[in-house]
């Protein structure tokens, strides 16, 4: 009797190419926790009230959906490294309206600018890491926005150490135009090659082109897919596409020949969907678990800063700079979850993360002293930081070769979840006050955690037995 070694768990490479994308991360992730805590002091300071001061939520959904339509047709077109850097020049034109409007009008239009810019980045980031990383894409999507968050650990501070002097909190902001062109000359740095170069569409099979009759066009393919260095999905040799086979029968004079050819397109569909790892039911679950995700952490870095005022009193700079307890929490956790998803199933990881949110919601929500609350927010932020890696992780995997297309649909989501979730809580804070506007917060991730338990069964009866690029999701 022979026992059998358990194969080792794959490892996560960080070469110069990952390195580099990750300073996508940092540019973002400076971005939202400088400005997102800074909504309340602009409102003051415009002399707007929560719900228009929110419309910022909207103005980035309007960037998202803008730069969802943008990727893809950018990413195809001029290559992945194009996308990129023009995308970094974007964000830092953004900045400069951003940071030098003094109206609510000049700064909206500044962060669409910022908002299609940063999301055309992160979205061609993050789908040319999973490219690149094959199996390991769960633990180099993770990692890298731990890196975007404790990089941006430093801007709630930064923000709180402006407002303390008597700045203002424009000058933290406008750090992220410099790491947004620092990154974009790094990027085209690199060789135009793999995961930056770009996309090829994956050829029709040879079974559709069997069954096609002649003279017919062919028809169009679905997906997009570049080989990357770490792809588990080798493209088919030529020789097998044009081996030959028995020739087909003469089925245009068959009564049946409708019936028979239609049937004929569904097991190509099938196979070509199995071909690509695709589990449509799971991809759609995991995708309601992102959205849930980026309203939770939205909603909690516009209107935080206001709750803590309000319940503890604390003065405008050390309630700002509170928030970096929650950029701490997300920091620390994508350190940890990244290797551990590479060795415990990313959704069982992805379902207890809303609820690890939903507890450090209730020490927030109870405190009265910043102290605590800064506990909760911590808290909060070990939950809420393994969320969006490992969700968007998990709909890249089980969308097989269309990556940017599920990508797209990801930052269309996204941006409706960042548009509605601030400008919503904010006006319930208008009309209830901002603590019981708060209770808006477990609900989502009541949400978030269903998606993740039923889009780890979903993939298990979709593809049972083949892995996901973020691991054994189920």
């Amino acid at each position: 009797m022979t026992t059998q070694t358990p194969a080792p768990a794959p490892r996560l490479y960080r070469d110069r190419f990952t390195l580099t994308l990750d300073g996508v991360f940092v540019t973002w992730g400076w971005l939202l926790y400088s400005f997102n805590p800074s909504v309340p002091l602009l409102a003051a300071e415009l002399g707007v009230s929560n719900a228009q001061a929110g419309l910022h939520g909207t103005a980035m959904a309007v960037g998202a959906v803008l730069a969802a339509a943008l990727t893809p047709w950018t990413v195809l077109r001029l290559g992945r490294r194009a996308a990129l850097v023009g995308a970094g020049v974007l964000i830092a034109v953004g900045i400069g309206l951003l940071t030098s409007g003094w109206t609510l009008p000049a700064t909206l239009s500044g962060m669409v600018v910022v908002s299609v810019g940063g999301n055309v980045a992160v979205s061609a980031a993050q789908a040319g890491l999973v490219l690149h990383h094959g199996r390991t894409a769960s633990a180099a999507v993770t990692e890298a926005n731990g890196v975007g968050s404790g990089i941006g650990l430093l801007g709630p501070l930064a923000v709180g150490a402006c407002v303390a002097a008597g700045w203002g909190w424009r000058p933290a902001v406008a750090v992220t135009a410099a790491l947004a062109l620092a990154t974009a000359v790094a990027v085209r740095l690199l060789p135009e090659e793999g995961a930056l170069g770009r996309p090829r569409r994956v050829p029709e099979p040879a079974t559709a082109r069997a069954s096609r009759p002649p003279g017919a066009a062919p028809r169009p393919a679905s997906r997009l897919g570049v080989p990357g260095p770490g792809t588990s999905r080798p493209e088919r040799p030529a020789s097998s596409a044009a081996a030959p086979g028995p020739a087909s029968p003469d089925l245009s004079r068959d009564p049946g020949a409708a019936e028979v050819r239609a049937r004929a397109d569904q097991r190509d569909s099938r196979s070509g969907a199995a071909a690509a790892g695709r589990a449509v039911l799971a991809s759609r679950w995991f995708l309601v678990a992102v959205v849930a995700a980026l309203a939770l952490e939205n909603a909690t870095t516009y209107w935080a800063t206001d709750l803590v005022r309000d319940r503890t009193g604390a003065g405008a700079g050390i309630a700002t700079a509170t928030t970096a307890g929650l950029v701490a929490g997300m920091t620390l956790i994508r350190f940890v979850v990244g290797p551990l998803s590479l060795r415990v199933s990313p959704a069982r990881l992805l379902a207890a993360s809303f609820g690890v949110a939903v507890a450090g919601w209730a020490v927030l929500w109870t405190a009265t002293s910043a102290a605590v609350a800064l506990a909760g927010l911590f808290l909060a932020g070990l939950g809420y930081g393994a969320q969006y890696p490992l969700g968007i992780a998990l709909l890249l995997g089980a969308a097989g070769g269309a990556t940017d297309a599920a990508q797209a649909r990801a930052t269309v989501g996204g941006g409706v979840a960042v548009g509605l979730a601030p400008f919503l809580l904010g006006a319930l804070a208008d009309a209830v006050g901002s603590h019981t506007a708060f209770l808006v917060v477990p609900v989502l991730a009541v949400v978030g955690g269903v998606a993740a338990v039923a889009g780890g069964r979903a993939w298990r009866r979709e593809r049972l037995g083949v892995p996901v690029a973020a691991g054994e999701p189920a």
